[in-house]
């Protein structure tokens, strides 16, 4: 049942009355945010106290009909709740009311005791932003709204058009107290389970008379002005936004908020209602496309979605059209137009698409932008760049499929960029003490997460981890770290050298490893829990050979693939000599047939289902598989291995006249009758891996799909035992290590949020759905004929056939020459109507290609002017509106036809 004295409280504070038609009502947030936590005597004083009047105790006493002593305990009553504010003025205590937002609904969030015992707070803060959003919806000028973007202000800094207001040290320097608290919006997110990853935890800073009140109402500490400036600074660079109270007129706020796009109440009236203009500030993005590398880096950090990537290269034809966009300065701005599920539908790039390597990487890395910066010779910012998405770029340098490459648009004119061989020479760098790039840690959460498997997924996940300061411990139950790239890769291809100087960085980011120590037989995951591990990372890879089930596959002289390779990278010397059989068609296959040259075999020949053109090996391992003198004898598959005294001694093989059926499926046919038998001194199967799961998954619920890989929710890799999480070859099944690097990057992202209560796991996730242009309808005349380099190759011939990776690495003279090559395709392209002016992308920006220009000239209102501009405002919003809806009318009486223009690509 409603109290009466509640709902007079609320219709007060929200300056209506009972009886009318706005009044407050019991199952509005206005009052359910006060029910918990006042008492009806702290209603009847708080009932007494003025609107932004502050009044001392004696004053509001002699109204209330109580004594000074409890009228003034009631008063901090209230205070402490929340519900008035305080401050001393002339040396006296005096008390007001305030707005309800920005004002009361934080102060009350922010008392942790509220929030703790009466969650329904909490809730009710969001529902008012719910309840007010859509009355507000394309009613309130810029400038006007009660709270407002304020730019970064290294942003706007060469900006000459700004005022003073807009800069937001400025409030700092000239404030005399100053506090910090936690985000009131991030605390109500939480308290629903919607949390989205960016941490309530000293993020709002309160000034002078505000800061007054929650420091001695215990919301807030006091800091200091360099302090502030520190807060600020890191909020820039985890990719949050400031925004500021918007009541206090000119110049002046009381507070500084550090906001997200997918947490924060304020800017969810941008997003959610798409209703920009209330929040904004006086400035917008522009993109210099010339400039632009189509990095990604602004498109990630964007708080409204404003910012998208798209395309640069001009295509033959107009294809692309302007919409005639609907805005709300002249149309109704009901739900059609809104944006409920703006925290999970967020876009990275426009329909038409854009750079097709950074679509085509599996870990989206920004490769037109390192190119870019490796053509400057910015050599340390381009590492520092893949790094954002590759801890290992030495690594992926000597072993990736270059999908990237596979998708460039140069390849349509002649040869794709060497984006594997700009990326070497660039990584190269790291490998070396005094020019090694190790990044800065961005927070110091001090978790302890149990990374088991030291393969590229669990050490990827390690590695973002550690940057956020957690306690990350990595289990290997091999002596050696690095997994099937220590194992699994010839060191002809990937030296181990290389992979200990990657992995050293971690250790340099407080990474522990402990290996020799199998999880399931020597420690298992509920063990680990009881030692404070409040995550885990599963990613054990796909370390076993595969067998067929063939007649005589037993036989002493056969071995898979995959313990071929382990035996030779643990530097055992496997009997391999005469003639070696090699069964499979795909990279590991070429692999072992390359290492058995190398480890004794007179005469190394391939059979493989596949077709040539079929085969899944990539075109320049079979190229150098060829040069070896490896034959490689396609469409034929094994019938049964032949065995002479327990030894294997040839394999009968038959004709495979088909690997996929019409649907695309592999389900392989043979002709039965055409067969060719091969003698054998060695037979060696590399047709897949298999997860040996050993005891792992002992005292645990973790379910296995068919085909023995984890099941996992596919967005967040969580297992079905919540605190477990998985990645890399045991969710996707054998895949090069670029795809298991990208997964543990989401699986730091999962255990990030999930360590941390109230953090949901999808809400405000970016979706990495990037897209490549349509190269069917590009212009590519009148290009550069600059031919690919290629690194030159100083060796011997006795090292040809060596252990020794022999490849070279491209010059500086030959990068600056194949950096030319790159057609820069795609460029980010700016919304401006969804744009808010805050400044994250300039700042993350390494092109100069982003500014904030000053579109607006609106300043801070006062709080008595913000209703009059905003009805005056809605009235000339209306005549608007009417007007469209004649003219609509009369189009659709005499049936003209708006027109649609073309738009031209950006180049």
């Amino acid at each position: 049942m409603a109290r009466e004295l509640i709902l007079d409280l609320a219709n007060k504070i929200s300056k209506t009355k009972r009886g009318a038609k706005d009044e407050i009502k019991p199952e509005y947030p206005e009052y359910q945010i006060l029910d918990p936590i006042v008492t009806d005597e702290m209603a009847l004083v708080a009932l007494q106290v003025e609107f932004r009047k502050p009044q001392t105790a004696e004053q509001i006493a002699a109204r209330c009909g109580k004594s000074v002593e409890e009228t003034t305990k009631l008063l901090w009553d209230l205070a402490y709740a929340g519900v008035t504010i305080v401050n001393k003025i002339d040396g006296v205590d005096q008390f007001w009311h305030e707005v309800w937002v920005p004002g009361h609904m934080e102060m009350i969030v922010n008392n942790k005791e509220n929030v703790r015992k009466h969650p329904e707070v909490a809730r009710a803060f969001d529902a008012y932003g719910k309840r007010k959003g859509p009355l507000a919806a394309g009613n309130f000028p810029v400038g006007a709204g009660p709270m407002r973007v304020i730019p970064i202000q290294k942003a706007i800094d060469g900006e000459t058009r700004h005022a003073s207001f807009e800069e937001v040290e400025k409030y700092i320097q000239d404030a005399q107290l100053i506090s910090v608290s936690d985000c009131s919006c991030r605390t109500s997110r939480e308290v629903m389970g919607e949390g989205c990853g960016h941490l309530k935890e000293d993020m709002c800073i309160q000034l002078n008379h505000a800061a007054e009140y929650y420091i001695r109402t215990g919301r807030a500490r006091q800091i200091s002005k360099e302090e502030a400036l520190e807060i600020m600074h890191r909020a820039e660079e985890n990719g949050l936004m400031h925004s500021i109270p918007n009541l206090d007129g000119p110049g002046h706020t009381h507070a500084i908020c550090n906001c997200c796009g997918c947490g924060c109440f304020s800017n969810r009236i941008a997003n959610m209602y798409r209703n920009p203009d209330m929040v904004r500030s006086n400035f917008v993005a522009q993109v210099d496309p010339d400039k632009c590398v189509a990095c990604g880096e602004c498109v990630e950090n964007c708080p409204s979605n404003a910012a998208k990537l798209g395309q640069k290269i001009c295509t033959t034809e107009a294809e692309r059209k302007k919409v005639n966009r609907v805005l709300p300065y002249d149309t109704e701005w009901g739900p059609e137009h809104w944006n409920p599920d703006y925290r999970i539908n967020k876009k990275v790039v426009e329909d038409t698409g854009s750079s097709p390597c950074k679509a085509g990487c599996p870990a989206h890395i920004a490769v037109q932008g390192y190119i870019k910066l490796a053509s400057q010779g910015r050599y340390r910012e381009a590492l520092e760049l893949i790094k954002k998405e590759n801890p290992f770029p030495a690594v992926c340098g000597r072993i990736c499929p270059r999908k990237c490459e596979s998708q460039c648009t140069r390849g349509d004119l002649d040869n794709p960029v060497a984006v594997d061989e700009i990326k070497k020479f660039i990584a190269e760098k790291d490998l070396h003490g005094d020019t090694r790039y190790i990044p800065k840690k961005q927070h110091n959460y001090g978790n302890k997460i149990a990374v088991i498997g030291a393969g590229p997924a669990g050490l990827s996940c390690a590695y973002f981890l550690a940057l956020d300061g957690y306690r990350v411990t990595v289990f290997e139950k091999e002596q050696k770290l690095g997994g099937m790239l220590t194992f699994g890769i010839p060191a002809y291809r990937l030296e181990k050298d290389v992979i200990d100087a990657e992995i050293d960085i971690l250790r340099e980011l407080g990474v522990e490893f402990k290996t020799g120590i199998e999880v399931g037989k020597d420690v298992t995951i509920p063990e680990l829990r009881k030692q404070g591990y409040e995550g885990f990372y599963l990613a054990i890879g796909a370390q076993a050979g595969r067998k067929l089930g063939l007649e005589g596959e037993d036989a002493q002289g056969v071995f898979t693939g995959v313990d071929f390779l382990r035996m030779v990278n643990l530097g055992q010397k496997p009997d391999i000599q005469g003639k070696v059989i090699v069964i499979g068609g795909g990279n590991v296959a070429i692999d072992v047939a390359r290492t058995a040259i190398r480890s004794g075999g007179q005469q190394v020949s391939m059979y493989c289902l596949e077709s040539r053109p079929e085969m899944p090996a990539l075109p320049e391992e079979i190229d150098e598989a060829l040069e070896e003198d490896i034959r490689i004898e396609n469409s034929w598959g094994p019938k049964r291995i032949i065995v002479k005294d327990g030894k294997v001694a040839g394999v009968e093989f038959k004709k495979c006249v088909r690997v996929f059926d019409e649907s695309g499926r592999f389900n392989p046919a043979f002709d039965e009758n055409t067969t060719i038998t091969v003698e054998a001194d060695r037979v060696l199967l590399s047709v897949g891996q298999a997860i040996d799961w050993g005891k792992v998954l002992e005292g645990t619920s973790i379910e296995l799909n068919p085909n023995k890989t984890v099941k996992v929710n596919p967005t967040t890799f969580q297992t079905s035992e919540p605190d477990v999480f998985a990645g890399g070859d045991v969710v996707t099944g054998p895949k090069f290590a670029i795809d298991a690097i990208a997964l543990g990057k989401e699986g730091a992202i999962s255990l990030h949020r999930f360590v941390h209560k109230g953090q949901s796991l999808v809400l405000g996730r970016l979706k990495r759905d990037y897209k490549p242009i349509d190269k069917e309808n590009l212009n590519l005349e009148g290009y550069d004929a600059i031919p690919r380099q290629r690194p030159i190759v100083h060796a011997k011939e006795e090292e040809k056939l060596s252990f020794h990776d022999i490849r070279g690495v491209l010059t500086e003279e030959q990068v600056k020459k194949e950096t030319e090559r790159c057609l820069s395709c795609g460029a980010t392209v700016i919304d401006e109507f969804m744009c808010l002016g805050c400044g994250q992308c300039v700042t993350r920006c390494k092109f100069e290609a982003i500014k904030l220009v000053r579109r607006y000239d609106a300043e801070q209102l006062p709080y008595e002017k913000i209703k009059p501009t905003v009805i005056k405002y809605i009235l000339k919003r209306k005549v608007k509106i009417a007007g469209k809806t004649v003219l609509t009318n009369l189009g659709a009486l005499f049936g003209k036809k708006e027109k649609s223009g073309e738009k031209q690509c950006t180049n």
